[in-house]
């Protein structure tokens, strides 16, 4: 187990739900565990997934996660799932910081902080606008013909 780390992108085998989340095996080698309040996606058993190295217990199990460690990769990947999200809606979303977490959850796949941590940086990137009812794309991102970049 010394040649893994904490953040190393790893492949997952969903082996079994559990009262905690599910038991997968971590590159067909070792045990682990994604916790299920740190899910944002259906999963099932005998899916193949990606995964990151969480923490590296001293019962030498492993807890992993399905979004990349460290703040700065996961807030832009969320950044980049807003905006695409966005682009797929006519440039608005009827989410606010007011919006139930289930609800963020069900539209986007995200937690609900990780959704406003997303709005707060593509807002300061002049991205977005925020209003009462939701959020849009800034305008010379509506007019924008080609998404591809999104």
């Amino acid at each position: 187990m010394e040649e893994l780390k904490i953040g190393d992108k790893v492949d997952l085998l969903v082996v079994k739900a559990t009262t905690l989340g599910f038991t997968v095996m971590v590159n067909h080698e070792f045990e682990g565990l994604l916790y299920k309040n740190e899910l944002f996606q259906k999963i099932h058993e005998g899916q193949q997934l990606t995964g990151y190295i969480k923490k590296i217990r001293e019962d030498e199990k492993l807890d992993v996660s399905l979004q990349p460690i460290g703040f700065k990769q996961t807030i832009l990947s969320y950044e980049i799932k807003l905006l695409k999200a966005l682009k797929e809606n006519q440039g608005f979303l009827p989410l606010t910081d007011k919006t139930a977490p289930d609800e963020i959850k069900y539209q986007l796949g995200m937690s609900k902080k990780a959704f406003k941590n997303a709005v707060g940086g593509l807002f300061r990137q002049k991205l977005i606008t925020i209003a009462d009812d939701g959020i849009k794309l800034s305008n010379w991102l509506i007019d924008q013909k080609d998404s591809s970049q999104l």
